[in-house]
């Protein structure tokens, strides 16, 4: 099924979202940055915003229309939703243990890029979850940092999705060309009952999407990257990249598919009561590696070759993927403005 929704269809959409008990997630425009939240309506959406990215800049912008969804990622990833920084585990007052179990809402998420789709997927994989209702965006304004091209990963939307909107401002108006991904999609669409698409509008749309994949500003080398990190363990590089990297684990923060945590144990003196949490790890804290005889990473170069080739390499061995889906994320987020295109270019390239 593949329709036409105006603005006050995505609207409606929304509000039934919510009628039926979800919690509606979308972008919205908070702190200089278009990050994710609730959002109650089509008005919380970050009309007429843009972004503008390159290693280690992410800046706000306004755009020359009022598009909703006319921006790449931002700092905040749907990962926060689905695998929080933290998690309460268990308790005990000394006397009784007792299970933290805190209730999931029942999400739905709005506007989420073909390349967050992805990472949705491979997450929902690692921890064995299922993913929530899902309201993608494709993109047709890559960011200067994004790759998802060249990941397999974007700018159309992959499987995963219930409605996928296509969004096209012009002369004719403001409008999104919808496509239903599964039967809960394609129910909520009918309840809609929004106008069939014009065959133009869809190869507009089609068009769009096309161009887009041709204007990302980043890409990864045509190799076999598995391959090629296996083949460069040793390689010079990497003391290279680590007289840059301050090991701050921001990379590992803002990537929408790392999923390591670490178990930390607090006491609260005045009442006695003792928890266990989970809390967000990264393989870039010189402790993450820690056995009895102390950390196996001692070095930068060290910890960043682990991130890196566990990402891009031996994900493949462990999930039957890349974990990597060219968000960017990592690029616009370093301090540093490491780029890991530019990395696996140089390893690619014979970087002594």
């Amino acid at each position: 099924m593949t329709a036409v929704l105006d603005l006050a269809g995505l609207d409606a959409l929304i509000a039934e979202l919510r009628f039926t008990g979800h919690v509606v997630v979308g972008p919205v425009l908070r702190d200089d940055a278009i990050t994710l939240a609730e959002v109650e309506s089509a008005a919380d959406l970050p009309a007429g915003w843009g972004v503008e990215t390159a290693p280690g800049r992410y800046r706000v912008r306004r755009r020359a229309d009022d598009a909703v969804f006319g921006h790449s990622a931002g700092p905040l990833s749907w990962k926060n939703f689905l695998h929080p920084p933290r998690r309460a585990l268990v308790s005990s007052d000394g006397e009784e243990f007792r299970t933290i179990a805190e209730p999931r809402p029942r999400y739905a998420f709005l506007g989420v890029r073909p390349c967050d789709l992805a990472a949705i997927g491979k997450l929902c994989q690692v921890l064995g979850d299922r993913a929530p209702f899902v309201v993608a965006a494709e993109c047709t304004e890559p960011g200067g940092v994004c790759f998802c091209a060249s990941m397999g990963c974007g700018p159309a939307a992959g499987p995963g999705y219930d409605i996928a909107l296509t969004e096209q401002v012009d002369a004719d108006g403001h409008r999104f060309v919808a496509v239903a991904g599964s039967p809960d999609g394609r129910f909520l669409l009918d309840w809609l009952s929004p106008r069939p698409a014009e065959p133009e509008e869809v190869a507009a749309a089609r068009s769009e999407v096309d161009t887009a994949a041709r204007r990302m500003g980043r890409a990864m080398p045509e190799v076999d990257l598995r391959d090629l990190l296996a083949a460069n363990r040793e390689s010079a590089h990497w003391e290279d990249v680590a007289e840059r990297c301050f090991t701050c684990g921001n990379c590992t923060m803002v990537c929408p598919t790392c999923f390591c945590v670490t178990v930390e144990n607090t006491t609260d003196l005045t009442s006695g009561v003792a928890e266990r949490g989970e809390r967000w790890a990264s393989c870039f804290e010189i402790g993450f590696s820690h056995l009895h005889g102390g950390p196996v990473r001692t070095s930068p170069a060290a910890r960043y070759r682990q991130w890196m080739s566990h990402k891009l390499g031996t994900w493949h061995d462990q999930f039957g993927t890349s974990g990597c889906v060219g968000c960017g994320r990592c690029v616009v987020w370093c301090p540093a403005g490491i780029d890991i295109t530019a990395e696996a270019a140089a390893l690619a390239g014979g970087a002594p």
